[in-house]
Formats: structure tokens, sequence, C-alpha cells
């Protein structure tokens, strides 16, 4: 285990870029002292945003580059105009160079998968990375994936997921053989997709050592926490997030107007500030912040792009901690048994 751990970020990335960052890093590292810091970007801008930080400066080094990936640009112009040069990719260049142990950027989402698929590659015996994260629920918390990384999946690449998200439960949830879910239109065997109905019935047969399978979840059941991992592939995953960001919203929206009617609901909300606080944080797993992308030869975390500086510093505290619990190794331990238990089988239903 190293004594440190090598954060890079992209200093430039998100709303806020380092207005943001450099707060968030430094709360970050009050909470993990054996952290440095590799920060990319505009250094007139990073260093001045580091002056109030002494700590945080004696622990840093930063890195200068005029190219930054803007929010609203596409994969492949950013791949165009930011490769080898922008602060994104250089932040993601340092884990693939072994300066960094992990990379967090607040930035566009599909340039930084894009980035780091190209420049890190899959890991051996995953075809395709997923984004996931920490959903929050009735029972605590579980890790929800994929939430938007590739559209569509077939059944090997479900079940990579089933056994890369316990990887993460297993570390972040400290639980030792995670319950693990397959998002579907129902819980029967009969329902759902070939690949859906495929990936549950290796699953159920391989009674794999590292999770256990708990069957097909519905959408209530994310919330619920029926099970500690739920599995999906990237389109519904960005819905069901996205749809819960917006409820979350919502109800948020409909109790500060509720709170207005009166002046004894006034009061009423001035009492309970602190708690409507804890609510608004638990009902959003958009505060959850920090999309692990899974499947790499490197760690990178997304952080959102509006987050404040608390958020931020939630993202990094994530990537500290899969390093510090050797996510990958994780992965690839649990991957070699079962790398691929789809080949060479009939396909769900299908005649024998």
């Amino acid at each position: 285990m190293p004594e440190k751990v090598r954060i890079a970020l992209d200093a430039m990335g998100g709303d806020h870029g380092p207005s943001v960052v450099i707060p968030g890093a430094a709360l970050a590292q009050a909470r993990h002292p054996d952290t440095e810091f590799l920060f990319f970007g505009t250094a007139r801008e990073i260093e001045a945003e580091l002056a109030p930080h002494p700590k945080l400066k004696g622990a840093s080094r930063v890195i200068h580059t005029d190219v930054a990936v803007k929010m609203d640009d596409k994969p492949s112009q950013a791949l165009r105009q930011g490769r080898w040069k922008s602060s994104m990719w250089l932040a993601i260049d340092a884990v693939k160079k072994g300066e960094a142990d992990v990379a967090v950027s607040a930035g566009n989402t599909g340039a930084l998968m894009a980035m780091a698929k190209i420049h890190l590659r899959t890991m051996a015996g995953i075809e395709r990375p997923a984004i996931a994260a920490i959903w929050p629920t009735l029972r605590g918390e579980s890790v929800v994936l994929d939430l938007g990384a590739s559209i569509g999946a077939d059944a090997q690449h479900l079940i990579d997921m089933a056994v890369m998200g316990s990887a993460m439960a297993r570390i972040l949830l400290d639980i030792d053989r995670p319950t693990v879910g397959l998002l579907n239109i129902g819980v029967e065997e009969i329902k759902g997709l070939d690949e859906v109905r495929e990936a549950g019935q290796v699953l159920r047969e391989r009674d794999l050592p590292h999770l256990k399978y708990a069957g097909f979840v519905e959408g209530d059941d994310i919330g619920k926490g029926t099970v500690d991992v739920v599995v999906t592939e990237g389109f519904a995953g960005n819905i069901a997030l996205k749809a819960a960001e917006g409820t979350a919203r919502q109800i948020a929206g409909y109790l500060k107007a509720a709170m207005k009617e009166t002046i004894w609901t006034r009061l009423g909300y001035l009492l309970a500030r602190g708690a409507f606080r804890k609510l608004a944080a638990k009902i959003d797993p958009g505060r959850a912040n920090g999309g692990v992308f899974l499947g790499l030869n490197g760690i990178v975390i997304k952080s959102h792009g509006g987050a404040d500086a608390s958020g931020f510093s939630a993202a990094v505290d994530i990537g500290y901690e899969m390093v510090r619990h050797a996510l990958r190794a994780k992965i690839e331990q649990a991957l070699v048994p079962e790398a691929r238990v789809v080949a060479d089988r009939p396909a769900a239903g299908a005649a024998s």
C-alpha cells in the first residue's frame, strides 16, 4: 500500500473550475492528510486559489495548460481539441504514467469517459466500462450502475457490471458479500429482455463467491434499498438517475412552497431547517457526489459539474477510498473465474 495517495485533478472542469476544485481538495486533504495533488489547468488561476491554503499548496504541484474541455463539447470535439494537451486529458495521463493513483474531474462526462477509455483502455475481460455511483436508500446506501457510460448491454456486460459493482460495494459499503439485483420490468424470471434473463440465469447458476445474486428488481426497489448493488444498462440507468434527481427537486419545491404559506409554516420551517437540509441530502442521488468509472486500467472519478467545494471533496474522498482499498485489484480478482461465463452457452429461452 502506498504511503501517499496521489490525486490528479482537472482544475478547469465543471461549472466553476479552480474556485471549487481547490477548496474541495483542501477539504479532502483535511480528512486525508496522506494525499498529494497534481492540479492541471491555468497556473495563474490555480495558484491564486491555492494561496489561502498553504498546507494544500505544500502538498501540490501545478501543471499549466491553456486548453480546457468545455461542458458542452461533444466527445469527438473534445478529443480533437483536447487530446494530449487539455487539463482533463493530462489528469488521466498522470494515472496512465503512474504519476497519480486516481484522476478526478467535474468536467464533461462524455468527454471524460471517451478520453479515459481511449487512453487507459479497459481491463482484461471487460469489454465496456460503466459509471457507478452511491445511491441513497431507505436502508442506507446502494451502488447503482451503469449510469450512462454506454447504451445497451449484452448478458456478459451485465455480469461484468455485477462483479465490478459488488467490488465497489465491498469497499464503500463495507459488505463482505453484497446482494446484487438486475433491474427489470418485473421480478418474474420470464419477464424482460433476453440479455437480462440470460445474465440472471448465469449469475444464479454460478453462485459467485464475491456477490449474492438476489434476482430481478424493479425501479421502486432502488430507493427501497432492496439490494446492495443494482445493475442495468446505461440508457435505463441514466434515466433512473435523472428521474430521481428531478423528483427530489420537485419534492423540495413542494415543501418550500408549503413552508411559505402562512406565518406559522414559516416559523415551523425556521425551527426545522436542519432537518430539511438532512432530508434534501438524503433524497437526491445527485448529492451523493462521485461517479466511479469501473472497468478501466486506472481509477477515474466523475464529480457533478455543478458541485460546490463540499460536493467536489466528496468525489475526491471516493477516489481516495478506491485507491486505499485497491479497487482495481479486487475487480481483477473477482473477474478471473468468470471472465467469460456467457461464452459457449445458449441464450435464455433458446432451444437446446
